[in-house]
């Protein structure tokens, strides 16, 4: 077997310990791969048990904070708590999240009776938010507050939560969603101590990310500066769509989100890209109708435009939409459920103990109870990294093995030698 490479010489030597395991003895074997000096197959079922770490997860919320958006911060704020409860269900695996809140405000380009105005957000645009302190009438005091992630073991989690949802109507009437997690997650200010209003701390290592968009208009966002979409005050005219061509393409967004995202290990990030944005309540779709003098997308009449750019970046990141639904509905506890399962379902999970990659074999059990064993050899285990200076290792699923929403958990053995 010296011709073999490596990771060759693994894959064999896991089904004859697989054989082994299986029988009570080896007829006919001289020497055991056991005794080779560099093994690293355990040679007892008694060793160190592999555990499946906590699932990390930074979740972002980004809030349109323009002057029609008080009724929908106020309604995702109420259903919250359902949101937190289904995150921590998880499918039987524990998650260790993180939550962090940034506006649409980036910029506004306004050309009003000729005269063209130009107003940046300095201390929004991609900045984590502080949590404000609640208000004397049950609303929240902007302006107030210091902490700008919260954790999953926070006691107050969804109080805190809740507050800090509700980002007021004073921001940009040219939406920028798209700009501004760019501007969060792939500049300087994932360096930036937050103390100093930057995100160091919250973006981390081997973590999944859940973006929810949460917006009555369409993405209006450029990477150039000054941008060159200019916004009116004509509400019957839909700037960004009608100036669409002059925007930063929603491919290079996805392109951007979706590929130059990184851990450490040189690997994309595995982002879960959600929006509630002005799409029909019934078919998703983004068709712009114009009523009572009014752009609007058809079958959502509190929209103020049609959500082509949200609809497309959705269905780039997920071709069955279920990651995408309207501003429109009367209650958004469906809607944060769902956006809480697809967050739970992570494709890459992290085990501790595993002595060698290819011993590994991980069982999901299935909704109907049925359970699915996977390994490198069956090509279950799409790739297996050790993590480097730790004993983690972190195991990404492929094939049949990918996990579903309703899986009922996921067990882990270490194919050993007795």
């Amino acid at each position: 077997m010296n011709h073999l490479t490596p990771r060759t010489r693994r894959h064999v030597w896991a089904v004859i310990i697989a054989f082994l395991a299986s029988c009570e003895g080896c007829f006919g074997c001289k020497t055991s791969p056991l005794d080779a000096s560099n093994s690293t197959i355990p040679r007892s079922c008694k060793a160190e048990a592999p555990l499946i770490e906590p699932q990390k997860l930074d979740i972002l919320f980004v809030i349109d904070n323009s002057n029609s958006m008080r009724e929908e911060q106020e309604a995702v704020a109420r259903e919250l708590t359902a949101f937190v409860d289904e995150i921590k269900q998880a499918g039987g695996v524990r998650q260790d999240f993180n939550v962090g809140v940034i506006t649409t405000a980036v910029y506004q380009h306004s050309s009003q009776n000729g005269v063209v105005f130009l107003r940046e957000y300095p201390t929004q645009s991609g900045r984590l938010q502080p949590v404000p302190d609640p208000g004397p009438d049950g609303g929240v005091l902007l302006g107030t507050g210091v902490e700008r992630v919260l954790t999953g073991e926070d006691p107050q989690l969804v109080d805190k939560f809740a507050r800090l949802v509700q980002q007021g109507v004073a921001g940009s009437g040219q939406e920028t969603p798209f700009e501004a997690v760019r501007l969060a997650l792939m500049t300087e200010l994932t360096s930036r101590p937050q103390s100093d209003g930057g995100n160091a701390g919250f973006l981390r290592d081997g973590a999944r990310l859940l973006v929810v968009v949460i917006t009555d208009e369409d993405d209006c966002s450029e990477i150039n500066r000054p941008s060159r979409v200019k916004v009116s005050d004509n509400p019957a005219v839909a700037d960004c769509t009608d100036q669409a061509n002059s925007l930063t393409p929603v491919n290079e967004y996805h392109r951007l989100f979706s590929q130059e995202l990184k851990n450490s290990d040189g690997l994309p990030k595995e982002v879960i890209w959600t929006a509630i944005a002005p799409v029909g309540r019934g078919t998703k779709a983004a068709m712009a109708t114009v009523d009572n003098g009014q752009v609007r997308n058809l079958d959502c009449p509190t929209s103020n435009q049609g959500g082509f750019r949200h609809r497309q970046m959705a269905e780039l990141f997920d071709s069955t939409l279920v990651n995408l639904d309207s501003i429109c509905r009367e209650s958004y506890r469906e809607t944060l459920i769902t956006i809480a399962e697809l967050a739970s379902v992570s494709q890459t999970i992290e085990v501790k103990n595993a002595p060698d990659p290819a011993m590994i074999q991980l069982s999901i059990t299935r909704k109907a109870g049925d359970v699915v064993k996977c390994t490198q050899l069956n090509g279950g285990l799409q790739s297996v990294t050790p993590i480097e200076a730790t004993s983690t290792t972190r195991i990404r699923f492929g094939g049949d093995c990918k996990r579903r929403a309703d899986d009922q958990g996921i067990g882990i053995r270490l194919l050993c030698a007795t």
